[in-house]
Protein backbone atom coordinates (compact mmCIF):
# COMPACT_ATOMS: atom_id res chain seq x y z
CA UNK A 1 0.00 0.00 0.00
CA UNK A 2 1.13 3.54 -0.75
CA UNK A 3 0.98 5.14 2.73
CA UNK A 4 0.99 8.86 3.39
CA UNK A 5 3.71 8.30 5.99
CA UNK A 6 5.81 5.44 7.28
CA UNK A 7 5.21 6.49 10.89
CA UNK A 8 2.77 8.88 12.50
CA UNK A 9 3.75 10.08 15.98
CA UNK A 10 0.99 11.31 18.29
CA UNK A 11 2.58 13.91 20.56
CA UNK A 12 5.84 15.88 20.48
CA UNK A 13 7.17 15.55 24.04
CA UNK A 14 10.33 13.72 25.01
CA UNK A 15 9.29 10.34 23.58
CA UNK A 16 7.70 11.77 20.46
CA UNK A 17 10.67 13.99 19.67
CA UNK A 18 13.18 11.18 20.06
CA UNK A 19 11.01 9.00 17.80
CA UNK A 20 10.75 11.72 15.16
CA UNK A 21 14.50 12.14 14.85
CA UNK A 22 15.58 8.52 15.05
CA UNK A 23 12.92 7.30 12.59
CA UNK A 24 13.85 10.09 10.19
CA UNK A 25 17.52 9.14 10.45
CA UNK A 26 16.56 5.58 9.50
CA UNK A 27 14.95 6.85 6.30
CA UNK A 28 11.31 6.73 7.36
CA UNK A 29 8.81 9.37 6.31
CA UNK A 30 7.51 10.85 9.57
CA UNK A 31 4.55 12.99 10.64
CA UNK A 32 4.22 14.38 14.18
CA UNK A 33 0.69 15.36 15.25
CA UNK A 34 0.66 17.74 18.24
CA UNK A 35 -2.46 18.99 20.03
CA UNK A 36 -0.81 22.23 21.19
CA UNK A 37 0.44 25.20 19.27
CA UNK A 38 3.85 25.86 17.82
CA UNK A 39 5.15 28.51 20.21
CA UNK A 40 8.19 30.75 19.83
CA UNK A 41 9.95 32.95 22.38
CA UNK A 42 7.65 35.88 21.63
CA UNK A 43 4.58 33.70 22.32
CA UNK A 44 5.58 32.91 25.88
CA UNK A 45 4.12 35.06 28.68
CA UNK A 46 6.29 37.46 30.66
CA UNK A 47 4.51 36.28 33.80
CA UNK A 48 1.98 33.59 34.67
CA UNK A 49 -0.63 36.26 35.33
CA UNK A 50 -1.03 36.35 31.55
CA UNK A 51 -3.38 33.39 31.72
CA UNK A 52 -4.29 33.44 28.05
CA UNK A 53 -0.67 32.85 27.06
CA UNK A 54 0.17 30.58 29.97
CA UNK A 55 -2.73 28.15 30.39
CA UNK A 56 -4.15 25.58 28.01
CA UNK A 57 -7.93 26.01 28.37
CA UNK A 58 -9.39 25.71 24.84
CA UNK A 59 -12.93 26.22 26.11
CA UNK A 60 -11.93 29.72 27.24
CA UNK A 61 -9.80 30.24 24.09
CA UNK A 62 -6.62 30.07 26.17
CA UNK A 63 -3.94 28.33 24.10
CA UNK A 64 -0.88 28.51 26.31
CA UNK A 65 1.74 25.92 27.21
CA UNK A 66 0.64 24.81 30.69
CA UNK A 67 -2.24 22.54 31.67
CA UNK A 68 -3.82 21.76 35.04
CA UNK A 69 -5.86 18.54 35.30
CA UNK A 70 -7.85 17.59 38.39
CA UNK A 71 -8.60 14.03 39.52
CA UNK A 72 -10.05 12.58 42.69
CA UNK A 73 -6.63 11.53 43.98
CA UNK A 74 -4.18 13.93 42.33
CA UNK A 75 -3.83 17.25 40.53
CA UNK A 76 -1.47 17.06 37.55
CA UNK A 77 0.69 19.72 35.90
CA UNK A 78 1.70 19.15 32.27
CA UNK A 79 2.95 20.90 29.14
CA UNK A 80 1.16 21.47 25.83
CA UNK A 81 2.71 22.60 22.54
CA UNK A 82 5.36 21.59 20.03
CA UNK A 83 8.01 20.26 22.39
CA UNK A 84 5.49 19.00 24.95
CA UNK A 85 6.61 18.96 28.55
CA UNK A 86 10.03 20.40 27.69
CA UNK A 87 8.38 23.81 27.32
CA UNK A 88 7.40 23.93 31.00
CA UNK A 89 9.62 21.44 32.83
CA UNK A 90 12.35 22.62 35.20
CA UNK A 91 15.29 21.49 32.99
CA UNK A 92 16.61 18.93 35.48
CA UNK A 93 18.09 15.70 34.12
CA UNK A 94 18.89 13.28 36.96
CA UNK A 95 19.58 9.59 36.48
CA UNK A 96 17.46 7.61 39.00
CA UNK A 97 19.01 5.58 41.78
CA UNK A 98 19.59 1.84 41.44
CA UNK A 99 16.33 0.95 43.21
CA UNK A 100 14.40 2.24 40.20
CA UNK A 101 16.15 -0.15 37.82
CA UNK A 102 15.78 -3.06 40.24
CA UNK A 103 12.10 -2.51 41.05
CA UNK A 104 10.18 -5.79 40.97
CA UNK A 105 7.57 -4.32 38.63
CA UNK A 106 9.95 -4.50 35.66
CA UNK A 107 13.35 -5.89 36.74
CA UNK A 108 12.43 -9.32 35.34
CA UNK A 109 12.29 -7.87 31.82
CA UNK A 110 15.90 -6.68 31.51
CA UNK A 111 19.02 -5.54 33.35
CA UNK A 112 17.80 -1.97 33.04
CA UNK A 113 20.74 -0.17 34.61
CA UNK A 114 23.12 -1.80 32.12
CA UNK A 115 20.71 -1.63 29.18
CA UNK A 116 19.92 2.04 29.60
CA UNK A 117 23.40 3.36 30.43
CA UNK A 118 24.42 4.17 26.82
CA UNK A 119 21.01 5.66 26.09
CA UNK A 120 21.20 7.92 29.14
CA UNK A 121 24.55 9.13 27.81
CA UNK A 122 23.02 9.83 24.40
CA UNK A 123 20.05 11.62 25.96
CA UNK A 124 22.27 13.82 28.13
CA UNK A 125 24.31 14.82 25.10
CA UNK A 126 21.27 15.52 22.92
CA UNK A 127 19.60 17.62 25.61
CA UNK A 128 22.76 19.64 26.26
CA UNK A 129 23.04 18.66 29.91
CA UNK A 130 25.45 20.66 32.02
CA UNK A 131 25.94 21.45 35.70
CA UNK A 132 24.24 24.59 37.02
CA UNK A 133 27.10 27.06 37.60
CA UNK A 134 25.32 29.37 40.06
CA UNK A 135 23.76 28.75 43.46
CA UNK A 136 21.18 31.35 44.45
CA UNK A 137 19.70 32.26 47.83
CA UNK A 138 17.28 29.32 47.91
CA UNK A 139 20.02 26.89 46.89
CA UNK A 140 22.34 28.20 49.59
CA UNK A 141 19.60 27.82 52.19
CA UNK A 142 19.11 24.21 51.08
CA UNK A 143 22.86 23.66 51.33
CA UNK A 144 22.76 24.95 54.91
CA UNK A 145 19.95 22.51 55.72
CA UNK A 146 22.16 19.74 54.30
CA UNK A 147 24.90 20.78 56.72
CA UNK A 148 22.47 20.95 59.63
CA UNK A 149 21.20 17.39 59.07
CA UNK A 150 24.64 15.96 58.30
CA UNK A 151 23.96 15.43 54.60
CA UNK A 152 26.18 18.06 52.96
CA UNK A 153 27.83 15.45 50.72
CA UNK A 154 24.35 14.63 49.37
CA UNK A 155 23.71 18.20 48.24
CA UNK A 156 24.63 19.11 44.66
CA UNK A 157 23.94 21.54 41.86
CA UNK A 158 21.54 20.12 39.29
CA UNK A 159 22.42 18.74 35.88
CA UNK A 160 20.24 20.80 33.55
CA UNK A 161 19.27 21.28 29.89
CA UNK A 162 20.33 24.92 29.68
CA UNK A 163 22.83 26.76 27.49
CA UNK A 164 24.76 29.01 29.86
CA UNK A 165 27.48 30.41 27.57
CA UNK A 166 27.84 34.17 28.09
CA UNK A 167 24.68 35.66 29.63
CA UNK A 168 22.65 37.43 26.98
CA UNK A 169 25.16 36.73 24.18
CA UNK A 170 23.90 34.86 21.10
CA UNK A 171 26.23 32.31 19.51
CA UNK A 172 25.97 29.81 16.63
CA UNK A 173 24.72 26.34 17.53
CA UNK A 174 27.08 24.96 20.22
CA UNK A 175 25.72 21.40 20.24
CA UNK A 176 25.34 19.85 16.78
CA UNK A 177 28.28 21.12 14.72
CA UNK A 178 26.28 24.07 13.43
CA UNK A 179 23.19 22.07 12.42
CA UNK A 180 21.10 23.38 15.30
CA UNK A 181 19.69 26.87 15.97
CA UNK A 182 21.55 29.81 17.47
CA UNK A 183 21.58 29.91 21.27
CA UNK A 184 21.76 32.74 23.79
CA UNK A 185 23.48 32.47 27.16
CA UNK A 186 21.13 32.10 30.15
CA UNK A 187 20.37 35.33 32.02
CA UNK A 188 19.18 33.48 35.17
CA UNK A 189 15.77 35.17 35.12
CA UNK A 190 13.93 32.16 36.59
CA UNK A 191 11.48 31.99 33.68
CA UNK A 192 12.18 28.38 32.64
CA UNK A 193 8.74 27.04 33.56
CA UNK A 194 6.61 29.69 31.86
CA UNK A 195 8.54 29.36 28.60
CA UNK A 196 12.12 30.52 28.04
CA UNK A 197 11.99 33.82 26.15
CA UNK A 198 15.78 34.02 25.71
CA UNK A 199 16.64 30.91 23.62
CA UNK A 200 18.66 29.47 26.52
CA UNK A 201 16.57 26.47 27.55
CA UNK A 202 17.26 23.32 25.54
CA UNK A 203 13.66 22.54 24.69
CA UNK A 204 12.93 19.74 22.21
CA UNK A 205 12.18 22.12 19.36
CA UNK A 206 15.86 23.13 19.54
CA UNK A 207 17.37 19.65 19.36
CA UNK A 208 15.45 16.46 18.50
CA UNK A 209 12.56 18.10 16.63
CA UNK A 210 14.78 20.69 14.96
CA UNK A 211 17.09 18.02 13.57
CA UNK A 212 14.18 15.76 12.59
CA UNK A 213 12.67 18.52 10.49
CA UNK A 214 15.98 18.96 8.67
CA UNK A 215 15.68 15.31 7.67
CA UNK A 216 12.17 15.77 6.33
CA UNK A 217 9.93 15.07 9.34
CA UNK A 218 6.74 17.08 9.29
CA UNK A 219 5.24 18.58 12.45
CA UNK A 220 1.55 19.43 12.35
CA UNK A 221 0.47 21.43 15.44
CA UNK A 222 -3.07 22.15 16.68
CA UNK A 223 -4.08 18.62 15.66
CA UNK A 224 -5.75 16.30 18.16
CA UNK A 225 -5.99 12.61 17.24
CA UNK A 226 -9.36 11.07 17.98
CA UNK A 227 -9.21 7.74 16.13
CA UNK A 228 -6.67 5.15 14.99
CA UNK A 229 -7.97 2.23 12.92
CA UNK A 230 -6.13 -0.74 11.40
CA UNK A 231 -6.29 -1.05 7.62
CA UNK A 232 -7.16 -4.55 6.42
CA UNK A 233 -5.86 -7.01 9.01
CA UNK A 234 -7.08 -5.97 12.45
CA UNK A 235 -3.65 -6.43 14.00
CA UNK A 236 -2.31 -3.41 12.08
CA UNK A 237 0.02 -5.43 9.86
CA UNK A 238 -1.53 -3.64 6.84
CA UNK A 239 -1.08 -0.20 8.41
CA UNK A 240 -3.34 2.34 10.10
CA UNK A 241 -5.66 5.24 9.35
CA UNK A 242 -5.22 8.11 11.82
CA UNK A 243 -8.03 10.65 12.19
CA UNK A 244 -7.39 14.10 13.66
CA UNK A 245 -9.24 17.35 14.25
CA UNK A 246 -8.19 20.93 14.87
CA UNK A 247 -7.75 21.51 18.61
CA UNK A 248 -7.95 25.31 18.57
CA UNK A 249 -11.10 26.01 16.54
CA UNK A 250 -14.64 24.94 17.40
CA UNK A 251 -15.46 24.14 13.77
CA UNK A 252 -11.91 23.55 12.66
CA UNK A 253 -10.46 21.34 10.01
CA UNK A 254 -10.48 17.54 10.25
CA UNK A 255 -8.38 15.06 8.34
CA UNK A 256 -7.01 11.56 7.97
CA UNK A 257 -3.57 10.19 7.21
CA UNK A 258 -2.42 6.64 6.63
CA UNK A 259 0.78 5.12 7.97
CA UNK A 260 2.55 1.79 8.18
CA UNK A 261 3.29 2.36 11.87
CA UNK A 262 2.29 4.56 14.77
CA UNK A 263 3.96 5.85 17.93
CA UNK A 264 1.76 7.07 20.78
CA UNK A 265 3.66 9.80 22.63
CA UNK A 266 1.02 12.06 24.15
CA UNK A 267 2.02 11.50 27.76
CA UNK A 268 -0.13 9.80 30.38
CA UNK A 269 -2.94 12.34 30.02
CA UNK A 270 -2.98 12.03 26.22
CA UNK A 271 -2.03 8.44 25.44
CA UNK A 272 -3.92 6.69 28.22
CA UNK A 273 -7.06 8.75 27.64
CA UNK A 274 -7.01 8.05 23.89
CA UNK A 275 -6.28 4.33 24.22
CA UNK A 276 -8.99 3.83 26.83
CA UNK A 277 -11.43 5.16 24.25
CA UNK A 278 -9.98 3.26 21.28
CA UNK A 279 -9.94 -0.05 23.13
CA UNK A 280 -13.75 0.08 23.16
CA UNK A 281 -14.02 0.37 19.38
CA UNK A 282 -11.08 0.80 16.98
CA UNK A 283 -8.33 -1.14 18.80
CA UNK A 284 -10.05 -3.99 20.67
CA UNK A 285 -6.87 -6.07 20.91
CA UNK A 286 -5.33 -3.64 23.40
CA UNK A 287 -4.51 -4.99 26.84
CA UNK A 288 -7.00 -4.38 29.63
CA UNK A 289 -4.03 -3.07 31.64
CA UNK A 290 -4.41 0.35 29.99
CA UNK A 291 -4.77 2.85 32.79
CA UNK A 292 -3.28 0.50 35.40
CA UNK A 293 -0.21 1.16 37.55
CA UNK A 294 -0.38 4.96 37.47
CA UNK A 295 2.37 6.44 39.63
CA UNK A 296 3.63 9.80 40.79
CA UNK A 297 6.92 10.64 42.46
CA UNK A 298 4.99 10.89 45.75
CA UNK A 299 5.48 14.62 45.80
CA UNK A 300 4.82 17.37 48.29
CA UNK A 301 4.88 21.01 47.14
CA UNK A 302 5.31 23.63 49.84
CA UNK A 303 6.03 27.35 49.55
CA UNK A 304 8.15 29.47 51.86
CA UNK A 305 7.62 33.23 51.68
CA UNK A 306 10.42 35.30 53.20
CA UNK A 307 9.97 38.53 55.15
CA UNK A 308 13.60 39.53 54.58
CA UNK A 309 13.64 42.55 52.27
CA UNK A 310 17.05 41.65 50.82
CA UNK A 311 16.30 38.02 49.96
CA UNK A 312 15.31 37.24 46.37
CA UNK A 313 14.21 33.74 45.30
CA UNK A 314 13.31 34.40 41.65
CA UNK A 315 16.88 34.73 40.33
CA UNK A 316 18.46 31.64 38.79
CA UNK A 317 17.18 28.65 36.85
CA UNK A 318 13.97 26.80 37.71
CA UNK A 319 15.71 24.18 39.87
CA UNK A 320 19.34 24.86 40.66
CA UNK A 321 20.12 22.27 43.33
CA UNK A 322 18.98 19.01 44.90
CA UNK A 323 19.40 17.42 48.31
CA UNK A 324 19.17 13.64 48.63
CA UNK A 325 17.80 13.34 52.16
CA UNK A 326 17.94 9.53 52.06
CA UNK A 327 17.99 6.74 49.49
CA UNK A 328 14.26 7.21 48.84
CA UNK A 329 13.79 11.00 49.12
CA UNK A 330 14.88 14.24 47.49
CA UNK A 331 14.27 17.95 48.06
CA UNK A 332 14.58 20.64 45.36
CA UNK A 333 14.03 24.42 45.52
CA UNK A 334 11.84 25.57 42.61
CA UNK A 335 11.44 29.14 41.37
CA UNK A 336 9.30 31.26 39.07
CA UNK A 337 10.43 34.60 37.58
CA UNK A 338 9.76 37.90 39.33
CA UNK A 339 6.17 39.01 38.78
CA UNK A 340 4.82 35.48 38.28
CA UNK A 341 2.70 35.26 41.40
CA UNK A 342 -0.40 33.48 40.10
CA UNK A 343 -0.01 30.63 42.59
CA UNK A 344 -0.51 32.99 45.54
CA UNK A 345 -4.30 32.86 45.02
CA UNK A 346 -4.19 29.09 45.70
CA UNK A 347 -2.02 29.17 48.83
CA UNK A 348 -3.02 28.58 52.45
CA UNK A 349 -1.27 27.85 55.75
CA UNK A 350 0.24 24.36 55.98
CA UNK A 351 -2.25 22.10 57.76
CA UNK A 352 -1.89 18.33 58.01
CA UNK A 353 -4.73 16.18 59.28
CA UNK A 354 -6.90 13.11 58.58
CA UNK A 355 -9.82 14.99 57.00
CA UNK A 356 -10.87 18.33 55.53
CA UNK A 357 -12.55 19.58 58.73
CA UNK A 358 -9.40 19.07 60.78
CA UNK A 359 -7.17 20.64 58.15
CA UNK A 360 -9.42 23.66 57.58
CA UNK A 361 -9.70 24.17 61.34
CA UNK A 362 -5.91 24.04 61.69
CA UNK A 363 -5.46 26.49 58.79
CA UNK A 364 -8.05 28.85 60.27
CA UNK A 365 -6.36 28.56 63.67
CA UNK A 366 -3.02 29.43 62.13
CA UNK A 367 -4.53 32.52 60.53
CA UNK A 368 -6.13 33.61 63.83
CA UNK A 369 -2.98 33.00 65.86
CA UNK A 370 -0.62 34.63 63.35
CA UNK A 371 -2.68 37.23 61.45
CA UNK A 372 0.23 39.54 60.71
CA UNK A 373 2.59 36.86 59.36
CA UNK A 374 -0.16 35.31 57.24
CA UNK A 375 -1.18 38.69 55.88
CA UNK A 376 2.42 39.59 55.03
CA UNK A 377 2.92 36.24 53.29
CA UNK A 378 -0.27 36.45 51.26
CA UNK A 379 -0.06 40.12 50.29
CA UNK A 380 3.70 40.27 49.68
CA UNK A 381 4.39 42.71 46.83
CA UNK A 382 6.03 40.17 44.49
CA UNK A 383 5.11 36.62 45.46
CA UNK A 384 7.51 34.85 43.06
CA UNK A 385 10.41 37.08 44.08
CA UNK A 386 9.86 36.36 47.76
CA UNK A 387 8.64 32.74 47.67
CA UNK A 388 10.70 29.59 47.32
CA UNK A 389 8.72 26.50 46.32
CA UNK A 390 10.07 23.30 47.84
CA UNK A 391 9.53 20.08 45.88
CA UNK A 392 9.90 16.94 47.97
CA UNK A 393 9.87 13.58 46.15
CA UNK A 394 9.98 9.97 47.28
CA UNK A 395 10.34 6.54 45.71
CA UNK A 396 7.12 4.87 46.87
CA UNK A 397 5.21 2.28 44.87
CA UNK A 398 1.57 3.01 45.63
CA UNK A 399 -0.42 3.10 42.39
CA UNK A 400 -3.66 4.46 40.95
CA UNK A 401 -5.81 3.32 38.06
CA UNK A 402 -7.26 5.61 35.41
CA UNK A 403 -10.48 4.61 33.67
CA UNK A 404 -13.07 6.22 31.42
CA UNK A 405 -15.34 8.67 33.19
CA UNK A 406 -18.23 10.90 32.17
CA UNK A 407 -15.95 13.88 31.57
CA UNK A 408 -12.76 12.12 30.46
CA UNK A 409 -10.72 10.00 32.86
CA UNK A 410 -11.27 9.25 36.52
CA UNK A 411 -8.87 7.89 39.11
CA UNK A 412 -9.21 5.10 41.67
CA UNK A 413 -6.79 3.65 44.20
CA UNK A 414 -5.15 0.47 42.90
CA UNK A 415 -2.41 -0.56 45.33
CA UNK A 416 -0.93 0.76 48.55
CA UNK A 417 -1.81 4.00 50.26
CA UNK A 418 -3.47 6.85 48.41
CA UNK A 419 -1.03 9.57 47.26
CA UNK A 420 -0.69 12.28 49.88
CA UNK A 421 0.92 15.68 50.17
CA UNK A 422 1.06 15.30 53.94
CA UNK A 423 4.58 13.97 54.29
CA UNK A 424 6.01 14.74 57.77
CA UNK A 425 9.60 14.93 56.52
CA UNK A 426 8.63 17.48 53.87
CA UNK A 427 6.93 19.67 56.49
CA UNK A 428 9.93 19.43 58.82
CA UNK A 429 12.33 20.45 56.05
CA UNK A 430 10.05 23.32 54.99
CA UNK A 431 9.93 24.56 58.58
CA UNK A 432 13.73 24.42 58.76
CA UNK A 433 13.97 26.32 55.49
CA UNK A 434 11.49 28.95 56.75
CA UNK A 435 13.58 29.40 59.88
CA UNK A 436 16.75 29.99 57.87
CA UNK A 437 15.20 32.60 55.56
CA UNK A 438 12.85 34.26 58.09
CA UNK A 439 9.80 33.04 56.24
CA UNK A 440 6.35 31.49 56.46
CA UNK A 441 5.45 28.03 55.09
CA UNK A 442 2.37 27.67 52.88
CA UNK A 443 0.64 24.89 50.94
CA UNK A 444 -1.74 24.68 48.01
CA UNK A 445 -5.39 25.17 48.95
CA UNK A 446 -6.35 21.98 47.07
CA UNK A 447 -4.09 20.05 49.42
CA UNK A 448 -5.28 21.75 52.60
CA UNK A 449 -9.00 21.50 51.83
CA UNK A 450 -9.31 18.38 49.69
CA UNK A 451 -6.17 16.50 50.67
CA UNK A 452 -5.27 16.07 47.00
CA UNK A 453 -1.52 16.21 46.23
CA UNK A 454 -0.14 17.92 43.14
CA UNK A 455 2.32 16.27 40.75
CA UNK A 456 4.26 17.34 37.68
CA UNK A 457 5.38 13.73 37.19
CA UNK A 458 2.41 11.58 36.30
CA UNK A 459 3.68 8.20 35.08
CA UNK A 460 2.44 4.76 34.02
CA UNK A 461 -0.83 3.54 32.60
CA UNK A 462 0.76 1.70 29.64
CA UNK A 463 3.47 -0.20 31.49
CA UNK A 464 5.78 -2.96 30.29
CA UNK A 465 5.18 -6.66 30.80
CA UNK A 466 6.02 -10.10 29.47
CA UNK A 467 2.55 -10.35 27.89
CA UNK A 468 -0.77 -8.50 27.64
CA UNK A 469 -2.00 -9.85 30.96
CA UNK A 470 0.91 -8.12 32.70
CA UNK A 471 1.34 -4.93 30.68
CA UNK A 472 0.39 -2.92 27.61
CA UNK A 473 3.81 -2.99 25.89
CA UNK A 474 6.80 -5.30 25.82
CA UNK A 475 10.30 -4.31 26.96
CA UNK A 476 10.96 -2.74 23.54
CA UNK A 477 7.85 -0.53 23.77
CA UNK A 478 5.87 -2.59 21.21
CA UNK A 479 2.13 -2.69 21.92
CA UNK A 480 0.78 -6.18 22.55
CA UNK A 481 -1.82 -7.20 19.98
CA UNK A 482 -0.68 -4.89 17.18
CA UNK A 483 2.11 -4.63 14.63
CA UNK A 484 4.26 -1.52 14.15
CA UNK A 485 2.67 0.23 17.14
CA UNK A 486 4.74 1.65 19.99
CA UNK A 487 4.28 3.80 23.08
CA UNK A 488 7.07 6.21 23.99
CA UNK A 489 6.13 8.64 26.76
CA UNK A 490 5.67 8.82 30.52
CA UNK A 491 2.94 6.18 30.42
CA UNK A 492 5.57 3.49 29.67
CA UNK A 493 7.44 4.14 32.95
CA UNK A 494 6.99 0.93 34.93
CA UNK A 495 8.50 1.86 38.31
CA UNK A 496 8.84 4.98 40.43
CA UNK A 497 12.05 6.87 39.52
CA UNK A 498 11.70 9.18 42.53
CA UNK A 499 13.28 12.03 40.55
CA UNK A 500 12.31 14.21 37.60
CA UNK A 501 11.57 11.63 34.85
CA UNK A 502 12.26 13.51 31.59
CA UNK A 503 15.75 12.05 31.09
CA UNK A 504 14.48 8.53 31.71
CA UNK A 505 11.63 8.97 29.20
CA UNK A 506 14.21 10.18 26.68
CA UNK A 507 16.59 7.28 27.34
CA UNK A 508 13.86 4.62 27.13
CA UNK A 509 12.60 6.15 23.89
CA UNK A 510 16.12 6.14 22.46
CA UNK A 511 16.37 2.45 23.31
CA UNK A 512 12.98 1.70 21.73
CA UNK A 513 13.92 3.49 18.52
CA UNK A 514 17.21 1.61 18.34
CA UNK A 515 15.22 -1.61 17.84
CA UNK A 516 13.41 -0.34 14.72
CA UNK A 517 15.17 -1.22 11.45
CA UNK A 518 16.07 1.22 8.70
CA UNK A 519 13.45 1.97 6.07
CA UNK A 520 14.63 -0.42 3.37
CA UNK A 521 15.06 -3.30 5.80
CA UNK A 522 11.55 -2.65 7.14
CA UNK A 523 10.12 -2.79 3.62
CA UNK A 524 12.03 -5.96 2.77
CA UNK A 525 10.67 -7.65 5.88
Amino acid sequence: MDFDYDYIIVGSGFGGSVSALRLSEKGHKVLVLEKGKRLTATDFPKSNWNLKKWLWLPGLRFFGLFKLTFFRHITTLSGVGVGGGSLVYANTLPVPKRKFFEAETWAHLADWETELKPFYETALKMLGATRNPRLESGDRALQQIARNIGKEEHFEATNVAVYFGEPGVTKPDPYFEGRGPERTGCCFCGGCMIGCRHHSKNTLDKNYLYLAQQLGARIQPESEVYDVRPIGQNDGSDGYTVSWKCSTKLLGKKGQWTARGIVFAGGVLGTVKLLLKLRKKSLPNLSDKIGAHIRTNSESLLGVTTFDKKTVFSDGIAIGSILHTDEYSHLEPVRYPAGSGFWRILMSPVAHGPNALVRVAKAAGDILLHPVRNSRAYFVSDWAKKTQILLFMQTINSTLRFSKGIFGMKSSLEKGKSPTAFIPEAKQLADQFAGLVNGKSTALLTETVFGIPTTAHILGGCVMGTNSSEGVIDKNNRVFGYKNMLICDGSMISANPGVNPSLTITALSERAMSTIPNFQLSIDN
